[in-house]
């Protein structure tokens, strides 16, 4: 079928296998994970998106790939195209398996990252048609090239941004509904690449979900960029995801949100 908007908002979400305290950890000290804990913080983080409107599609599990709860890795969309990613990490690539067959039932245009390329979708921030594209540990050069080939001729305006303080560059900064790119400031490497930056207090407040209207998900964890969101007209949902955030996860990269 051709991909239509008819049925928006949608988010492809897959819930945490049973080695999701094995998930890889880069630029933070493992902690231990509880995966039951885990478990339920995924299905209230769920409910939260099922609770403003949002239809979720819940893909094939992959028990055996650790971090593939986090399934915006996975793919990054724009205008009806699903590229599907080739992630940094070796160990993730089988990830991509169900959700291709995922993004092709919802009717998607199907690309793929090819080798040597490397893309994750956590490094993918789209603000309107211009496209932020984080070159770090986890996405390359060639990845980065792959992705504008993709979607340029879409119309999107692609943006390669520096990333090294942390995994991803949605890890550091996301948006609002405005197109204002909030992040916290000793993990943003540039802040000038963005027309408009708000700095936000708190590490976990620099990640947002626009749910729709004013309200934004926020980790639980970011009371005090909640207030200031409060402050300036949005309406924080705060969810706890403490088990994911040991893993460098963030309210991101736990859905992927299809909006047209």
């Amino acid at each position: 079928m051709p991909y239509t908007d008819a049925r928006l908002p949608r988010a492809l979400v897959r819930r945490p296998g049973p080695r999701v305290a094995e998930g890889l950890v880069t630029h933070i000290d493992r902690s231990p994970v509880d995966p039951g804990l885990a478990s339920r913080q995924w299905a209230a983080y769920v409910l939260a998106l099922r609770a403003h409107g949002w239809e979720t599609i819940e893909t094939e599990p992959a028990h055996d790939c650790p971090d593939a709860v986090f399934i915006e890795d996975t793919v990054a969309i724009y205008r009806g195209t699903a590229l599907l990613t080739r992630p940094g990490a070796a160990s993730r690539r089988a990830e991509t398996r169900a959700v291709e067959a995922a993004v092709k039932a919802l009717g998607c245009s199907v690309l793929r990252v090819e080798a040597p390329g490397t893309l994750d979708g956590g490094d993918v921030l789209k603000v309107g048609d211009t496209v932020y594209v984080g070159r770090g540990g986890r996405t390359n050069a060639e990845g980065v090239r792959q992705l504008r080939a993709a979607f340029v001729p879409l119309g999107a305006r692609v943006i390669a941004v520096p990333v090294s303080s942390v995994l991803h560059l949605k890890s550091a900064v996301t948006a609002l509904p405005d197109g204002t790119v909030i992040g916290y400031p000793p993990l943003v490497d540039h802040p000038t690449l963005f027309p408009h930056f708000l700095p936000v207090p708190e590490e976990q407040g620099a990640h947002v979900v626009q749910l729709g209207g004013t309200a934004l998900l926020i980790s639980a964890a970011a009371p005090k960029t909640a207030e200031l969101l409060n402050d300036l007209g949005y309406e924080p949902v705060p969810v706890d995801i403490g088990e994911f955030e040991k893993l460098e996860g963030c309210v991101t990269c736990l859905s992927v949100r299809l909006r047209g």
